[in-house]
């Protein structure tokens, strides 16, 4: 055996011995890694895991606040994970030892993971996970301060400046540059701007040996807080962010990924967030300064060298970038605007945009235009990209002039696929640009081109390479409060160029350049680039014209649409598509987080609809079991094409005459009984119960509402109210006074269930007793609300006669009864149009809305005449979008569709089938507990026992991730267990698609048993 591994192992002995001695702990040892101290993990003998650290004699301030800091973070009970500490058996945080001279000891937690640098999984989402931790670490450590982190560390990279004489020691002139040229910049740049920054104590030293991470590359421990340091908070970002970054496909993009998560739980400022990218750079040059210095000083700790061969490779890379783009990706992951100033100037294009000149064609007021599709997804890409530029300059002049065109336009944030050249590659891997910046304009070489604004001509550049921009100008423009932007215009004529100068001012409407030929603009048919310009990103007049379409958030800020400056007559720009994870953001960002997303886990981009089907991004078609608003099915041709026609035609508002709106009140409510013939159309399920609210009120002259419990009858304040499902569940503000709320009639569940032939009116006797309390008060209802079957309370059945009774109960004191058909209307239970004729009773007044429309935002309430008089009281009922001519034409043809297509009776029978094989299944698996329902609105509630019914709400979610996971099938739950499978699925809804329902199912709950 070597000496030092005799060495290693008679120091192993004496620890062991001394752990035994001070902790009561029989163990084996590990030695690990460390700089300064003797790190070791210690497995004990009852399985229990330790990190052991003996601290070299040193400076005891620094040592006494490590201990401060980790019993700090233990009181605020934070749940970080970090380590804790153990006491030795006298009760102390720290034990001397004697071991290569006299060190303290410390016992900690040993953290479960591997550590950074050699974990087999790493992704953004670990460098999210590490950006939170730091986050809420620092949250945790702002009213934390110790004498032992107010040092002067060279580690501290806000004092980078004092490593300037350290420089001359790297190897290497390229090297020494780089870091001389950082260190410069950090001196006259950052540190003056970070003088309005935060600070406090913070980590610091989150590097990729310090950092765990679990199976799943999430971080799942930090290590050693040896290095914290009171300093300026964004530093903690950025040191972490230098080491995430190692090895990453996308370095700016982890970096921006950390920062934004930490932004997340702690907020950072914008000056903060600007500074990063410097800082990481900073980090680097610092770290090759030490690393220099160290190594000249102390050339056998191989410590030293643990991350240096990284350095050099991901400073090189950070190099490479683009820092203006860099710093505006790490904005936008902090939720700023990627370039500050983008929104003023198209703010200020938009208010003067009735001033500006044509850029080109003056002399035509109205130019009739040529739209071109040079998307990569286009149905003639593979067409465009197999011509050279004298046959694509025919084929689009051809085309321009047989639909007697005035120009040709290509378009603004098409994603092309011919920018094929190395000029495109990004420094990300397998990124490049290929998403159009601006908007090119096709006329014949020579054509002219006027400035539609003053400026000045601020750069001039010949990109002289094939496939290039060509002679290229950039005029700069300063209009108010010094705001400055620039347009650019490529592919220009080398002779027109040539009379340009540096600063020569350009009138609005004053001819500056000419379109170049192929031969002279970098060999594409003759057109002009023109594009606007926020930030050149110190490209000058080598502004790119292509962005990066994963970063279109930043690119379009960067170059805005242009079509405000072109003022055409039709869209000169596309929406470009992104993937999941940026649309979620930006919901979350844009829209009110109370909306939640389907499948939040796993969401579905949905770009297409037919029949029963929804179609997702990649082709893929789901079985849509859950939409009963697109109820003739999705994108039904025939409510297409009367929308279509209508619109092209004629939309305004109800006050004038139409045909289409009373021929379509007449056709409504002739699916009624006498007395209900008076419509009110509305927008909205909500909108059409907040209306009947106020008819009830005005008819009766009373206020009071009666509802069942855990109903739900809209998103309005009134109709909240009168939502047990809202008013009594998570952020409700509980019962108002005017409500009453009556037993659900659950025959599953409830007091009287299947069986009890007489459970309709036992329950209906609950109304009753509603209306007594009112009584009691010296009150009386205006309105007892019910659906035909409780949706929110289950997919329930209503009990034979209850609510007849009910209405019998309300209308007796003078109440009026509503049946509300939002959810179950137009034929959707098979056996008659509305579920309230499944209980024999004619209501009051009658709300629909979700199928009314197909999906078209519209809904109705149907009354009586008297109600309806009595709502004339002076005070006039206008709806601005209610019935206006393409609601009513679509209302019409969705009515059509129903008594052409037979889909009432198709919803009876394949509904019955559904019933019918999911009660068979039922026999088959006992977590069905009930199956119930009508044509194709149903429930299958799961219970685990079918004795004491108690709810399998955890089994229903993995039985509705499973079939969508694996058999694409779209599906819910409902009822106030959430145990309840819901299935409304649009009326198409066949039987092999029934049947492919069931057989999906019952594989589901196999393996749910197993």
């Amino acid at each position: 055996m070597a000496d030092r591994d005799l060495r290693t192992e008679q120091e192993l002995a004496t620890i062991r011995i001394w752990l035994i001695e001070t902790y009561g702990i029989e163990a084996s040892l590990s030695p690990l890694q460390g700089e300064h101290d003797l790190n070791y993990r210690v497995s004990a003998a009852d399985g229990q895991e330790y990190l052991l650290k003996l601290h070299a004699a040193g400076d005891a301030d620094e040592l006494e606040m490590q201990i401060a800091v980790l019993e700090h973070i233990a009181a605020k009970d934070s749940g970080l994970p970090i380590s804790r500490t153990f006491c030795d058996r006298s009760g102390g945080v720290t034990s001397k030892i004697e071991l290569r001279g006299s060190r303290t000891a410390r016992l900690l937690a040993w953290l479960p993971g591997d550590i950074w640098a050699k974990a087999p999984l790493r992704h953004m989402a670990s460098a999210e996970s590490l950006g939170r931790l730091l986050a809420g670490l620092d949250r945790g450590l702002e009213d934390f301060s110790h004498a032992g982190a107010k040092r002067l560390y060279a580690w501290d990279i806000g004092r980078a400046d004092m490593h300037a004489c350290h420089v001359e020691l790297i190897d290497g002139a390229d090297k020494r540059g780089a870091v001389q040229a950082i260190l410069e910049h950090f001196s006259s740049t950052v540190l003056p701007r970070l003088a309005s920054c935060p600070k406090q104590v913070i980590h610091n030293d989150a590097n990729d040996y310090n950092v765990l991470l679990d199976k799943d590359g999430v971080v799942s421990g930090l290590l050693d807080f040896g290095d914290m340091v009171e300093t300026w908070r964004v530093i903690e970002i950025a040191v972490a962010s230098a080491y995430a970054l190692i090895g990453s496909p996308d370095p700016v993009g982890t970096v921006a990924a950390l920062a934004g998560a930490y932004h997340q739980v702690n907020l950072l400022s914008e000056a903060e967030v600007d500074l990063v990218f410097d800082l990481v750079k900073t980090r680097y040059a610092v770290s090759m300064c030490m690393a220099a210095k160290q190594i000249r000083d102390n050339p056998e700790n191989t410590y030293l060298l643990v991350s240096q061969e990284d350095v050099w490779r991901e400073l090189n890379r950070l190099q490479g970038e683009n820092r203006a783009i860099a710093i505006a990706r790490i904005r936008d992951a902090c939720g700023f605007a990627p370039i500050p100033h983008a929104a003023a100037v198209v703010r200020w294009l938009e208010k003067n945009a009735h001033d500006f000149a044509p850029i080109v064609r003056p002399s035509v007021k109205k130019p009739k235009v040529m739209v071109f599709d040079f998307s990569a997804a286009g149905p003639e890409a593979a067409r465009w990209s197999s011509l050279d530029a004298a046959e694509a300059e025919a084929r689009i002049a051809g085309k321009i002039g047989s639909e007697g065109a005035a120009f040709g336009i290509g378009l603004y944030g098409e994603d092309r696929g011919i920018y094929q050249s190395d000029a495109y590659e990004t420094a990300i891997e397998g990124a490049r640009r290929s998403v159009h910046l601006g908007v090119d304009i096709f006329a014949p070489a020579g054509e002219p081109v006027s400035a539609p604004f003053a400026g000045k001509v601020a750069y001039i550049h010949d990109d002289a390479v094939a496939f290039g921009f060509g002679p290229t100008v950039l005029l700069e423009h300063e209009v108010e409060g010094g705001l400055r932007f620039w347009t650019l215009y490529g592919h220009l004529s080398r002779n027109s160029v040539a009379k340009l100068a540096k600063g020569q001012a350009i009138a609005r409407g004053e001819v500056f350049a000419a379109f170049g030929s192929a031969d002279e603009n970098g060999n594409w048919a003759p057109h002009l680039h023109f594009q606007i310009v926020t930030d050149h990103l110190g490209l000058a007049g080598q502004m790119h014209g292509v962005g990066v379409r994963d970063q279109w958030q930043v690119w379009r800020e960067v170059s805005p649409d242009p079509s405000v400056v072109l003022g055409l007559s039709v869209p000169v720009s596309v929406i470009v598509p992104r993937d999941k994870a940026f649309l979620v953001r930006e919901r979350h960002r844009r829209i009110g987080r109370s909306l939640s997303i389907a499948y939040s886990a796993t969401p579905l981009k949905i770009v297409g609809g037919e029949g029963a089907y929804l179609i997702d991004e990649d082709g893929t078609r789901w079985l849509d079991m859950v939409n009963n608003v697109c109820h003739v099915g999705h994108c039904h041709p025939r409510v297409v094409k009367a929308a279509q026609t209508q619109m092209q035609r004629l939309n305004t508002n109800s006050r004038y005459l139409h045909d289409s709106l009373v021929e379509y009140s007449r056709r409504l409510a002739a699916q009624f009984p006498d007395p209900l013939n008076v419509c009110f159309f509305v927008n909205s399920g909500s909108e059409a119960n907040d209306l009947a609210i106020r008819l009830a009120r005005a008819y009766t002259g009373n206020r009071d509402i009666i509802t069942v419990d855990h109903a739900y009858h809209g998103h309005l304040s009134s109709l909240i109210d009168v939502s047990p499902y809202k008013f009594a569940g998570k952020g409700g503000e509980g019962q108002a006074l005017h409500v009453k709320v009556a037993e659900m009639p659950d025959l599953y569940r409830g007091r009287y269930r299947y069986g009890d032939a007489d459970a309709g009116r036992k329950y209906a006797e609950d109304v009753r007793n509603q209306v007594a309390a009112l009584a009691a008060d010296g009150r009386r209802p205006a309105l007892f609300f019910s659906e035909g079957i409780l949706g929110t309370g289950g997919q329930l059945s209503l009990p034979e006669r209850y609510l007849r009774e009910a209405y019998a109960h309300v209308r007796a004191a003078g109440g009026l009864c509503l049946a509300d058909e939002v959810q179950v209307g137009f034929g959707r239970v098979g056996s008659h149009m509305w579920a309230h004729e499944l209980q024999g009773v004619v209501p009051d007044i009658v709300t629909m809305g979700k199928p009314i429309g197909n999906g078209h935002p519209m809904a109705a309430v149907v009354t009586t005449e008297a109600i309806a008089a009595s709502f004339a009281n002076g005070m006039e009922y206008f709806n601005t979008f209610g019935g206006n001519p393409v609601s009513a034409e679509i209302g019409l043809a969705v009515l059509d569709v129903i008594r052409d297509e037979r889909l009432m009776n198709h919803c009876r029978v394949v509904g019955d089938r559904l019933m019918d094989g999911a009660r068979t299944l039922a026999g088959k698996h006992a977590i069905i507990g009930d199956v119930r329902g009508h044509g194709l609105f149903n429930g299958i509630e799961l219970v685990r026992n079918r004795e004491t019914l108690e709810p399998a709400a955890r089994e229903l979610d993995f039985v509705i991730a499973e079939m969508k996971r694996k058999h694409r099938i779209l599906l819910s739950s409902e009822g106030p267990h959430h145990n309840v499978l819901k299935v409304k699925p649009p009326a198409p809804f066949s039987a092999e698609d029934c049947d492919r329902f069931l057989d999906a199912l019952d594989d589901t709950l196999q393996r749910l048993s197993v």
